[in-house]
């Protein structure tokens, strides 16, 4: 044999080699990751988009948008505040928006500036229209919208709460400062390290006018501080209770003090149903930062870093608080839990028949497809109509008391239509050949499936064709079902 043939032999081997280990090796199954979103709005706050989808997130499932500090980023929010834990658990999506040195030298949310604290404007609708997207394109829940932040991202949060009272279902102020306290860079300085001291009333006051003039249901809110902090002054933790509580209408003392780990002690302040509004949480010595907790308990979260502190598990408390664990929580309304045993009863190719059992006290329920609104009732049995065949469709229920307030919804169901859902091509002939929806013969094209003549085999002539059932096409140039 000669070594030219021995060298092709030896490249053929190692060649084979190759393919079989690649085919032998198990290939791993995608995992979620913290992913970079564009195009989801116009964007005039000139903001980054990241978000963390657990894999298979129902439609239905809640959104937290989570804001970073000062010199900080999206990509560092969400290796150590532990929110991607209870989003994989409890099932729900992150939205990290992120700022960067061109607004703002430090990497801070403007939290201070006209043009990015005021609803509608910059920075505010930039993270406005990243809930917008997040909404539509995961097809979150509308009611279960939460956001969270640290530093200036707590400030950040506090505006938006101010600002979409309409969007936020609640929020959690991380060493943040109330909504309204400063409008430049001077005066946000004065609040962050001489906090300005206001009437409960004057502060509420500053919610309503940045409101737009929502009237209710308002976000739950929480507030998390360190006593140790002397970055962002712990006094504006008050302020920012006295903000809030005033918004709900209830006083500044306590219904309920209790001790948690880390040196925390949880203040809970209820509306007038005896359901947590607000609550606060003051970290024993903590200094500035979002207090975490590493290690594998249901309760421990996070890891330590520049301004994560290890206390307390934060983000497991505000999850519990807004009830994203499937425990009623704070909730939207007085009733004490979501509707169970959501359950498929019966589809036709139009509609979807669904039913729940009660909810002691609701005086009707409302039902969400895909996450929207789509009706409500005083049964526990609804039908939802008008449908396209052959399509999947997801459900949650939520109970409604008395007042008009929704509570927490169910979990999701999914469903799908009968039939075949009818599909329209409209395009010249040598097209539809190619896209394999028509055939050629004798210089003629005809539809799969009906072998319809739809003219010279051409691009010269076009048509729509409607594929009827899998591979079956009937020319409907006259107009196709939307």
């Amino acid at each position: 044999m000669s070594v030219r043939d021995r060298t092709r032999i030896s490249c053929w081997a190692g060649l084979l080699a190759l393919l079989l280990a690649l085919f032998a090796v198990p290939q791993s199954a995608s995992a979620a990751s913290l992913t970079q979103v564009t195009g989801f709005g116009s964007n005039p706050g000139n903001l980054s988009m990241y978000t963390y989808v657990p894999d298979n997130l129902p439609s239905g499932a809640p959104v937290v948008v989570a804001l970073h500090g000062c010199t900080q980023s999206a990509s560092d929010y969400y290796s150590h505040s532990g929110w991607p834990k209870y989003a994989d658990a409890y099932g729900f999506a992150l939205v990290f928006p992120q700022t960067s040195s061109t607004n703002n030298a430090n990497s801070c949310f403007n939290w201070y500036q006209s043009g990015d604290y005021t609803r509608g404007q910059g920075e505010a609708l930039s993270i406005k229209q990243m809930v917008d997207y997040a909404k539509a394109r995961y097809g979150s829940d509308p009611t279960r919208v939460y956001v969270t932040g640290l530093s200036a991202g707590g400030a950040m949060t506090s505006v938006m709460l101010a600002d979409y009272p309409d969007v936020f279902a609640g929020g959690s102020i991380d060493s943040g400062i109330p909504a309204g306290c400063a409008a430049d860079l001077i005066s946000g300085l004065t609040c962050e390290y001489n906090p300005v001291s206001k009437t409960p009333q004057q502060w509420g006051d500053l919610v309503r006018s940045a409101s737009g003039g929502w009237s209710g249901p308002w976000p739950r809110v929480a507030i998390w501080h360190g006593s140790g902090d002397s970055t962002v002054h712990p006094a504006n933790a008050t302020e920012s209770r006295d903000q809030w509580t005033n918004i709900w209408g209830i006083g500044q003392t306590p219904s309920s003090t209790t001790t948690l780990t880390g040196g925390t002690t949880q203040a809970v302040y209820n509306d007038a149903d005896g359901k947590p509004a607000v609550e606060t949480f003051t970290v024993s010595g903590m200094a500035h930062g979002l207090a975490v907790n590493p290690g594998s308990g249901a309760d421990q979260c996070g890891t330590t870093g520049t301004y994560y502190l290890n206390y307390i598990c934060s983000s497991y408390y505000t999850a519990k608080f807004w009830g994203l664990d499937g425990t009623s929580g704070g909730g939207t309304g007085s009733l004490p839990a979501p509707p169970s045993g959501l359950k498929v009863t019966g589809t036709t190719d139009t509609s979807v028949s669904l039913s729940w059992n009660a909810v002691s006290g609701a005086a009707s329920y409302n039902i969400y497809r895909g996450g929207t609104k789509t009706g409500s009732t005083a049964s526990t049995s609804y039908t939802d109509t008008g449908l396209s065949s052959g399509t999947a469709y997801s459900y949650t229920v939520a109970a409604v008391d008395s007042s008009g307030r929704a509570g927490v919804t169910s979990t999701a169901v999914s469903a799908t239509t009968t039939g075949f859902p009818p599909q329209c091509f409209t395009a010249n002939n040598y097209n539809h050949v190619a896209a394999g929806r028509a055939h050629q013969s004798g210089g003629y094209t005809y539809a799969n499936g009906s072998d319809q003549n739809m003219g010279l085999y051409n691009t010269f002539i076009s048509h729509t064709l409607e594929e009827t059932s899998t591979g079956y096409y009937v020319i409907a140039d006259s107009g196709c079902p939307s």
